[in-house]
């Protein structure tokens, strides 16, 4: 890329319940940073008037599983990604789901989890995500998912979970946007395995057509 691009990332810094913004943020600007400037914020009104133009990438690292959002922010955030926007989703991001339009826009739902544990992420083969990145570990939580039938997506990284492989990340389109779902992110050390950060830079920059 020549130039960075305007990224939001949208998370809770003091109401968040298990995960806080900080330091998820320094490890996303870490990350992203070469590529996009990332302006962070907890103010969830920014989706009412989210717009592709000034910020062709939306980050969600929420932690509002206990709290509704405003039909003017789940209304907002549709409009954005309908409209030609990037949305990446990573972890409790998909905490969204409290407005069910934007379960459906995700792609799936947030069921539970066993014990924080180690993990082995494994790429499926074939899609463009995956450019430089390997099989890799990690202490995670073992996210399940409950996938939306109406919400066609594309998995491209799975996790092993008492000897089966379980969805761990994915695209999909929704209008003329994108939308990348991304599993580890737990806390701190989620973000420092290389194939990872290489993962979420490449999920970034895909679902905002860069």
């Amino acid at each position: 890329m020549n130039e960075s691009v305007q990224a939001l990332l949208l998370g809770d810094f003091t109401a968040a319940p298990w995960h806080p913004l900080e330091p998820a943020r320094a490890q996303l600007q870490s990350i992203l940073g070469g590529d996009f400037l990332l302006d962070a914020t907890e103010d969830y009104d920014v989706l009412t008037r989210l717009d592709p133009a000034a910020y062709p990438l939306c980050v969600s690292y929420t932690d509002c599983w206990q709290r509704a959002l405003k039909p003017e922010q789940t209304a907002g955030l549709l409009r954005y990604v309908a409209g030609g926007g990037g949305l990446l989703v990573v972890h409790n991001g998909i905490s969204l789901q409290c407005s069910p339009e934007l379960a459906q826009l995700i792609g799936a739902r947030f069921t539970g989890h066993p014990p924080y544990q180690p993990l082995r992420y494994h790429p499926v083969a074939g899609h463009p995500l995956l450019e430089g990145v390997d099989a890799f570990s990690l202490d995670e939580e073992p996210y399940f998912f409950a996938f939306d039938p109406l919400s066609e997506r594309e998995v491209f990284l799975e996790y092993e979970f008492e000897g089966n492989r379980h969805p761990a990340g994915w695209t999909r389109a929704f209008g003329l946007g994108k939308v990348v779902y991304l599993q580890p992110g737990h806390h701190a050390p989620s973000f420092e395995p290389a194939a990872y950060r290489r993962l979420a830079l490449n999920g970034a920059r895909w679902a905002c057509g860069r």
